[in-house]
């Protein structure tokens, strides 16, 4: 058995960055940017009105002045495009471009209009209420890449007039499960059949992260049933198979992939739950064989693959991120292997699972977290400090 840090520097070596692409703005919320955006223009592109009011000059309130005739009218997307000279003022609404001569705007609550004029009846309207050329961002602002795109960059993106941005290609996955055990959700299954549930759980985790997953057929426990299956992912980027890695009469995985060519990398790793994963090359495609139970599945899907989808999208890809928290109880000693325990972080402490057996889903469902108990850790103490990675 290797460690788990090694296992994941095996797996993250079996696959680069793949190809950009240009795709419409209205399609790249949460994709990854794969190019560096500079913006070509200030925004605002000119000094506009922040409220409802009359644009004037400063000075004129400095020189005491209370009333001011008004002479056009400033619109968002209608500029007012003569000079304002002192004693003069424009009619102006909120965006709209300050006429010439003019940088302060008395909002409309402050004066009263008749006859053409405007009086100021309330003040001093100290706030110039103006918003300046460039307060958003001046041209040359850099939208660095690699960068996972969210709704607020989408935004800012459409202001700074990138209607198609370039980012990574999806990771295509493709999930084998195999098992004459399984049916599928919605089926009828026999008394001794279970639902296929890791496909779906791992899909979702895949998708969450930006990969495209592809659902295959199940698998049967048939050398000719894995090799049919194995034959619909030759496009994908990655093939996931879910069970059938471990050794016994019906593990069939390794023997079909290797048939197909396999090189592979590992096989075991010292983790609980998720000893019996591998890993390797089949031509171009990197292939992972996830354990069969679910929560095994499940566990090597967030410590493994992930990171596997992140580096193919360009994004920074090594461990999760671990934070550290303290037990909110007392906690046995470890053994050989290192030890991901579903857990649920609760005002600011550990609460570790009492079941942890690897077929317990709505244990894992509970949880937010899972606690890392190193290999042969000893017995850790209410309050003592564990790390923890937020799922």
């Amino acid at each position: 058995m290797i460690s788990v840090r090694e296992a994941l520097d095996h797996i993250l070596a079996l696959k680069s960055r793949l190809p950009s692409e240009d795709i419409p703005l209205q399609q790249a919320q949460g994709r990854v940017l794969a190019q560096a955006v500079t913006a070509t223009r200030d925004q605002p592109p000119f000094a506009a009105a922040a409220m409802d009011g009359y644009a004037i000059a400063a000075s004129d309130l400095a020189a005491g002045m209370q009333t001011w005739q008004v002479i056009g009218l400033s619109a968002a997307g209608h500029r007012f495009s003569n000079p304002v000279a002192a004693g003069q003022t424009t009619r102006i609404f909120t965006g709209a471009p300050m006429p010439q001569g003019t940088d302060h705007v008395l909002i409309q609550e402050n004066v009263r209009a008749e006859d053409g004029k405007i009086t100021l009846i309330a003040g001093p309207n100290d706030a110039a209420y103006l918003r300046p050329a460039g307060s958003d961002f001046t041209e040359g602002y850099r939208l660095s890449a690699p960068r996972r795109l969210s709704t607020q960059d989408i935004a800012l993106l459409a202001a700074m007039n990138v209607p198609r941005p370039r980012v990574t290609r999806r990771p295509t996955v493709a999930l084998i499960a195999t098992g004459d055990e399984l049916v599928q959700p919605g089926d009828s299954p026999r008394d001794d059949q279970i639902i296929a549930s890791n496909s779906y759980g791992l899909a979702a985790m895949l998708q969450k992260t930006g990969a495209e997953a592809r659902i295959l057929p199940i698998a049967r426990d048939r050398m000719g049933s894995l090799a049919e299956v194995f034959a619909l992912s030759q496009e994908a980027d990655l093939v996931l198979t879910i069970g059938g890695a471990s050794v016994g009469d019906y593990d069939l995985v390794a023997q079909a992939a290797a048939e197909l060519g396999l090189q592979q990398s590992f096989y075991k790793v010292a983790m609980r739950p998720g000893k019996p994963l591998m890993a390797g090359r089949m031509g171009g495609q990197a292939m992972i064989g996830l354990p069969g139970n679910p929560v095994s599945a499940m566990v090597c899907g967030e410590i493994f693959v992930v990171p596997l989808i992140e580096k193919m999208l360009g994004l920074p890809a090594g461990p999760r991120a671990c934070q550290t928290a303290p037990l909110a109880h007392d906690l046995p000693a470890n053994g050989t292997r290192e030890h991901y325990m579903r857990a649920t972080l609760v005002d600011g402490a550990l609460h570790v699972a009492q079941r942890q057996d690897s077929s317990l889903l709505s244990v894992l469902s509970g949880a937010n977290a899972l606690a890392i108990a190193p290999i042969n850790a000893p017995a850790m103490p209410k309050g003592s400090k564990m790390r923890y990675i937020s799922i």
